[in-house]
């Protein structure tokens, strides 16, 4: 039998293992249990035996009985009896030896005590105070009895496997302090057990970055724990890549490089100028072989990185693809990456069977802004008006307090102009180039934030003492300022509004709006949305601009002409109420439905011709008809000491939508 014969027990061997069964190799692998046969997968293209062979005697004549002409010793770094018996096999039979190294980690970190041995470790531990997570494994187990008080001091946390868990229960480990799993794990878990077990120490080897090696080191630091490190044996051998080429070369095989070996791609958070960094995010850009993002950003926090000054996510990503020697590569976000961030496009469109994706969050300008001047921000409602439309308005007509991104002076002093137009009580703090020299937080009325200077990255907390909770459906018909125009009653617009089910960004057509009473209750609805009030005559234009103002709803825009012409440069709806066509129901309809094939529209009838009119349209266009309702109001009107009852007008309400 010929053929290349793999000494495993690493993640890089299970990777080099595969990667030459995909080429055509053959391929014989040795591991040492039947857990690191479980793990490589028994795949069927794979010859997987379990044992040592006995020592190097032992490994020769299996090497010489099947003619093995290249052996790899992908053994664990610290192995280094079984190495040793590898090396000396090959020798005496003539058979190739390489070493398949793995790479090393960067240790230099204050929270580190370096040591040779488990036994130095034990002597160092022996008179310190505190919990220990013991992850070295159960071969040592017994070297930490050693310990004063060990059963209650250390836990150890070994692999699952029925041999590790019962000589760790030879030595008295067992229940609260032994956890039994397979690793490698993340920051995220290493730091749940520290903090769990309450441990001041935990003892590691240097098993690498495939190996989580820096996941304990990061989770350490956050935990405040000390790493205490059995250092790796200095070691002679190829990276994975070198071995590589080496075997295409022998074998005369191409093989997969990145087989099992996605790019690293870190979206990290940075927070205001580079001071909302997070430890973790902090390692993570110092391991990345290229930083990329805006220059002020790089500027901060990448200082001797290789840098790309880039923030458009789909020429980062065209970058990565064109330069594939970037293995490590961390793209920064301001702020947080969760809030009105570059993040989401980012993690749309990058491929993750391409790239491990590894998400850091930061301090966003929100949450440090509520602390510099002592408030809570968990009742904050949160938005941004930096390069988008924010009805500022309308939330903070509801909401206690409103925190919104911004972008230079500008857009600071067009945002206290709007409140001072709107008559609006509101107390204004705003925040300039967070993390910068010209920091600063500035706190007044629309008035004084409008006749005040601010810098270039600007944000907003508008707090307002008394808003207004109560549902906007149903306003008085007395509260509206009126004229001739006609009017949509309090019940009809009630029902009517309900009807249409908007949502709290819908974007509503209001075709014959009059005075805009059902313009104003929709656009109170659907504060984060538009709505377009259509009036083909100025004077009932006219009132519903002064209701606009009235009722602080900037999120309606009067729309002047007849419909369907006025509505044909409009942006897409997604509702529509009809309460007047002049006629032209059948247009208007057919307008609506090019632009959006599924909308929702409620038409209101006074009289049975529009009502027939409405039932051809429904017919026409082929429309779902949910439901025609008659809607009979009779309101109630003092005479002396009695209440007569004074109907109004019968009114036809038709919901119905697209298909």
């Amino acid at each position: 039998m010929t053929g290349i014969f793999i000494f495993s027990g690493t993640s890089e061997g299970r990777r080099l293992s595969k990667a030459l069964a995909e080429a055509g190799a053959d391929v014989h692998v040795r591991v040492a249990t039947e857990y690191g046969a479980e793990v490589m997968g028994y795949d069927d293209d794979i010859d997987v035996q379990v044992g040592s062979c006995g020592g190097a005697e032992g490994i020769a004549k299996v090497i010489a009985d099947n003619g093995y002409g290249i052996v790899v010793d992908a053994t664990h770094p610290y192995a280094l009896n079984i190495t040793e018996h590898i090396r000396q096999a090959c020798e005496s039979t003539g058979a190739e030896y390489i070493r398949l190294k793995r790479d090393e980690s960067v240790t230099d970190s204050d929270n580190i005590v370096k040591v040779s041995s488990v036994q130095e470790a034990i002597d160092y531990l022996k008179d310190k105070e505190g919990n220990i997570l013991a992850s070295t494994g159960s071969k040592d187990i017994a070297l930490y009895t050693q310990i004063p008080d060990y059963k209650e001091r250390v836990t150890a946390r070994v692999l699952s496997t029925m041999e590790s868990v019962q000589k760790c229960a030879e030595y008295g480990f067992s229940g609260k302090n032994l956890i039994c799993a397979q690793g490698p794990f993340s920051e995220d878990t290493n730091y749940a057990t520290l903090r769990q077990i309450d441990a001041k120490f935990i003892v590691t080897k240097d098993s690498g970055t495939a190996g989580g090696y820096e996941d304990k080191v990061r989770a350490a630091r956050r935990a405040g724990a000390t790493v205490v490190l059995i250092e790796r044996p200095k070691e002679e051998g190829s990276s994975y890549d070198e071995v590589v080429s080496i075997l295409e070369e022998r074998l005369g095989l191409k093989m997969d490089r990145d087989q099992d070996s996605r790019r690293t791609v870190n979206i990290i958070g940075i927070g205001m100028g580079g001071n909302g960094l997070t430890l973790s995010a902090k390692q993570r850009i110092d391991d990345s072989d290229l930083v990329v993002g805006a220059k002020r950003m790089v500027e901060s926090v990448a200082a001797g990185k290789r840098v790309l000054e880039e923030y458009r996510s789909d020429e980062i990503i065209d970058y990565l693809e064109k330069n594939p020697e970037y293995r490590n590569v961390s793209i920064l976000m301001s702020g947080d990456i969760g809030f009105y961030s570059g993040a989401k496009k980012l993690l749309e469109r990058i491929d993750r069977e391409k790239y491990e994706v590894n998400t850091e969050p930061g301090i966003s300008s929100a949450v440090y802004l509520c602390s510099k001047i002592g408030a809570s921000w968990q009742d904050v409602y949160m938005t941004s008006a930096h390069g988008r439309e924010a009805n500022l308005i309308g939330l903070s007509r509801i909401h206690g307090k409103v925190f919104t991104l911004l972008s230079e002076e500008e857009s600071v002093h067009a945002m206290a102009k709007q409140f001072i137009d709107y008559d609006m009580d509101v107390r204004i703090t705003v925040g300039q180039d967070f993390g910068y020299e010209t920091e600063e937080i500035f706190t007044g009325s629309p008035k004084e934030v409008l006749e005040h200077s601010f810098g270039k990255l600007c944000v907003a907390l508008i707090q307002n003492d008394s808003p207004i909770r109560s549902n906007p459906i149903s306003i008085s018909d007395e509260d509206f300022t009126r004229g001739d125009a006609p009017m949509t009653k309090s019940e009809v617009r009630a029902l009517s509004v309900a009807k249409l089910k908007i949502c709290d960004d819908s974007v509503i057509y209001d075709v014959g709006a009059g005075t805009g009473s059902v313009s104003i209750e929709m656009a109170l609805c659907a504060v984060n949305g538009m709505v377009y009030a259509i009036e083909k005559e100025d004077t009932a234009a006219d009132l519903i601009e002064v209701n606009k103002l009235k009722f602080k709803t900037p999120n309606l825009q009067v729309v002047r002409g007849l419909a369907p012409e006025a509505m044909e440069d409009l942006p897409t709806p997604t509702h529509a109420f009809i309460g007047g066509s002049s006629g032209n129901l059948k247009d208007i309809v057919a307008c609506l439905l090019k632009k959006n094939p599924q909308i929702r529209i409620v038409i209101n009838s006074v009289t049975v011709e529009t009502l027939e009119e409405t039932t051809q349209v429904v017919k026409e266009f082929d429309l779902v008809e949910e439901e025609i309702t008659c809607v009979n109001v009779s309101k109630a009107r003092k005479l002396g000491k009695y209440h007569l009852m004074t109907a109004q007008n019968p009114v036809y309400i038709a919901v119905v939508r697209g298909r």
